[in-house]
Formats: structure tokens, sequence, C-alpha cells
């Protein structure tokens, strides 16, 4: 299927009041916002919003929803988040020193053991290193807690690293709104979006389909409707139910692969938890349409990107594009993707990305929480999590005196990054063993395994010698890196074309 060329923009930016706070909030720049949907045929609201500073540094967002302004509502609120953090990150003023140091300090309510942050296997980390702390707060009582700044940082582009990272930064945990609390509560609830698929989807998909059996929303059942009208098969899999969270994902693909619009739209996944299943199967639903535009458009060919942009975001995009700060290996794989037609790409996701080899009900799912009190939504997720032994900590990094409100959640041993970087902790060590298939063990690491760094106080759950198989997990990977790792945005196809 073709998609015919626009004469962009294709529907005027909507007049919202919460738009309006996010542009006020932004420095100077140029900021556009267009939509992305006519890449596909869903229907489907998707925007883009872009900020060309001033100062030489550009900012994106995606959103989406049932209406344009939802939509452009996410897309000026996930631009926000790493502007604002970004900005944030370079104001603060960290302490050098080694967790030892510390700990002796302030005692163990007063800092986070790096050991229990899930780091990468094999790293050399020892207590003595010394790291750059910052301070967090601790959602339950206010009170301060320092954490390294890599778990702040949400791109190498925010801070330099200091040796080597601790941990590789990484978006995970952000969230912006016009409160705190709502900020705070997308933060928490990505972390647990991606602690509970980081072992279980993608590559490492169990292959566990959730059967519709009692979808009530009437926004939802539209939707699906309108998939299966468009010839489109959605498969909704479970990742976990951890914490009374229903966290879920979707993905699909064409009955017909030649009505693909594009093979990058195969790749689309939306993933989403809430502690209501119908929240969570709404937006997952949602963002895996918002895939099959966003993806042909970040990751695809120049022609999408000019189908849809105004010519003052193609020309700003191109200038702007560097490989400064790309993976060699996402880059590497992504390229290749760009030679892959339609029935390609589904043969290349066929196993594991879309089987299913068990089902449970979309009805044995959590349902709606019914915590008295405060009732809030990071309220209710966060004393899930307290529940669970876990201790949420935040960190303000809204813009001073601004309109908008971004947190970035954290939550030593939520579990993210596994199948990219190789970080690993008690809970995704607990999940592989449990899965039986050689990636992680407890005793007898075989030849080219890496040790999994645990604080003191787990290493009694396991055996004397953790260990993950890092060179099969990348194997296991392989073709699908893309799936977790994307370049940055136009990066890719300015490769494969010989401009970078």
């Amino acid at each position: 299927m073709t998609v015919p060329l626009f004469d962009p923009p294709h529907r005027p930016l909507p007049e919202h009041p919460a738009i309006k706070s996010y542009r006020r909030a932004l420095p100077e720049g140029a900021v556009l916002a267009y939509p992305l949907d006519p890449l596909d045929r869903v229907g489907l609201p998707v925007w883009s919003a872009e900020l060309f500073a001033a100062r030489g540094s550009m900012h994106h967002g995606v959103g989406f929803g049932p209406t344009d302004a939802r939509a452009a509502i996410g897309a000026f609120g996930e631009l926000s988040e790493t502007l604002f953090a970004g900005d944030a990150v370079k104001r603060l003023r960290p302490r050098r020193a080694s967790y030892l140091d510390v700990l002796r300090e302030v005692g163990p309510d007063g800092v986070v053991d790096p050991l229990g942050v899930c780091l990468p296997a094999g790293g050399d980390y020892t207590p003595t290193r010394p790291l750059r702390w910052v301070e967090a707060r601790r959602w339950a009582t206010g009170e301060g807690v320092l954490v390294p700044i890599e778990l702040v940082a949400a791109s190498p582009v925010d801070i330099e690293p200091d040796g080597a990272w601790l941990v590789p930064p990484v978006t995970n945990g952000l969230g912006a709104g016009p409160t705190l609390d709502h900020a705070f509560a997308h933060g928490l609830l990505e972390l647990v979006q991606r602690d509970g698929n980081s072992a279980t989807y993608r590559a490492l998909d169990l292959g566990i389909g959730i059967r519709l059996d009692s979808v009530r929303d009437p926004a939802t059942l539209a939707l699906l409707d309108t998939l299966d009208r468009a010839g489109i098969e959605v498969t909704v899999k479970l990742a976990s139910t951890d914490f009374s969270i229903t966290n879920l994902y979707v993905v699909g693909a064409e009955r017909d692969s030649e009505e693909t619009p594009h093979p990058l739209a195969l790749t689309a996944c939306g993933e989403a938890a809430d502690p209501d299943r119908e929240k969570a199967l709404n937006k997952a639903l949602m963002e895996y349409v918002a895939g099959r535009s966003r993806k042909p458009f970040d990751n695809g060919p120049i022609s999408r990107m000019t189908a849809v942009a105004p010519g003052s975001y193609v020309g700003r995009a191109i200038r702007t594009a560097t490989l400064e700060h790309e993976e060699e290996r996402d880059l590497r794989e992504a390229v290749a993707w760009l030679g892959m037609d339609a029935r390609g790409m589904r043969d290349l996701l066929e196993d594991p990305v879309f089987s299913v080899r068990s089902r449970v009900n979309f009805s044995s799912l959590p349902e709606p929480p019914t915590e008295v009190g405060d009732g809030s939504a990071a309220a209710v997720v966060a004393n899930r999590l307290r529940e669970g032994g876990l201790d949420p900590l935040y960190i303000d990094l809204s813009p001073p005196d601004g309109e908008v409100r971004v947190v970035r959640a954290i939550v030593p041993g939520l579990e993210v990054e596994t199948a990219s970087y190789g970080r690993i902790g008690a809970r995704n060590l607990r999940r592989l063993l449990r899965r039986d298939d050689d990636l992680a063990g407890t005793e007898a690491p075989p030849e080219g395994a890496r040790r999994i760094l645990l604080p003191e106080a787990r290493r009694g759950e396991f055996g004397p010698e953790p260990w993950l198989d890092v060179a099969t997990l990348n194997s296991r990977v392989g073709r699908l890196y893309p799936l977790y790792r994307e370049p940055s945005r136009h990066v890719a196809a300015l490769v494969a074309d010989g401009v970078l």
C-alpha cells in the first residue's frame, strides 16, 4: 500500500489550556506540532511536537489519544519530560564520594545502595568507587535520599560520564503534567511497565495471550472494532500482574501483508501498566496504533518524514542529526531493517513477537483499585510498591517558576534494560531462573557468563555465583535489537542514504 504525499500540516493545533501551559513553559525557539497519523489508516490521532531551541538543542515528543487535543497534549508532555529533565540535571550540584563514605554519614535509610539498582552483569562496581550523588525524596515521608546521578539523567547528553557509567542514562521513569502527583504517577507506572516486561517480551516473549472475554470500556471496544475492520489482527499479551497491577502489551499485523502501510508499522508495540485492567488495555491499544505511524516516521525512509512534516521541520531535522551519541548495535540493525519488505519483517517477528503459546482471560486480571483514603493515582501505585517491599523515590525536575511539573520516579529494585544493556537484579534473575533456558544460573557459570551484582541482603536468596550469559542473550536478541533501543530520529535513514 502506497501512502500518498500530503501538503502538511494536515490539521491545525487544537486550542487547549494544557497545550498553552506547555508552550508558555518552553524556552525561546521554533515550536512545531503536526499529526503523524496520515502515515497509517486507522484514524487514531497521533501528534508530534518539536522545539528547535534558540540555544541550539532540539527536543521532540509524540502523543496519542482519542482526540487531536489529547494527542497534542501528550506530545508536548513527552517533549517537556526530556527537555526540562536535561535542564534540571545540568543545574544539579552532585557530591562525589563512595557509597561506603556516604553510608557512614547518612545511614542506610539516607542513601540508595548501587548494588540494588540492577547494575549491568559483569560490571566492576565496588562500594569504594567514587560516584556522583544527588538528593531525591522518599514519596511516603519527604525524607532526602541520596542517589547516583545516573538514575536521574535521561540521556548521555545531559551529563558527562565520570569514567564509566554506573548505568546508562535512560528516560524510564520520567513523567510530566500539571501537578507533581500526576507526573509522579506517570513515571511510576512506566517503571512498573518496564519491570514487568523486561524479561518477558520481544526476543524473550513468553507468548501469554490475553483472551478479551469481558472488555467493558466503550472506547476500547470501538478501537478494537476499527482495527478489525481495517484488517489488522491485534494480539494482546500479558507481561505480569505483580503488585496487583495489570501489565500488558499489544502487537499486531495486517491479515494481508500487502496492505501494510510500511514494514516498520509491524514493529509497533503498545505497552501499559495500570491497577485498572480496562485503562491498561485502552492505553496499550492506542500506543500500538500510534507506533504504526511513529516507527516509520522516526526510523523509516526520509519520504515518511516529508509526507507529514512541515518543510520547516525537514531541513532543521536533517541539519541537527548527528552520530555523536548513537549506539553502533541499534543503528546497524535499524539500517538493515530499511531493506526489508512487509513479508520479510513479518517473518522476522513471527516467533516470538506474534506467537501465542498459552492464554489467560482478561476477566482474571486485576480489577480497579478499591483503596480508601487519598486515592490519587500516585498514592495507589506507590502504596502497592511499598507493600511489595520497594521504596518509591522521586526528584523534582520541574522548570523554575513554570506551569509544568516534571518528575523522575526512582524505585530501586525494579528491572529495566536487561535484554539491551545486560542490567539485572534479583527480580529478573528469579524470572530467568523460572524460564529454565540457561540464560541465567546461580552456580557453575559457563564460560563467558558474567557475574550478577546483588546487594548483600539478597545474595542469600540465590546460590554462591549468580550469573547471566550475556553472549547467549545478545544472540537471542540479535536482529530484534531495535525493538529495545532505537536510533535517534531519522538517523537510520540518513545513514542508509549516505548523508551521515
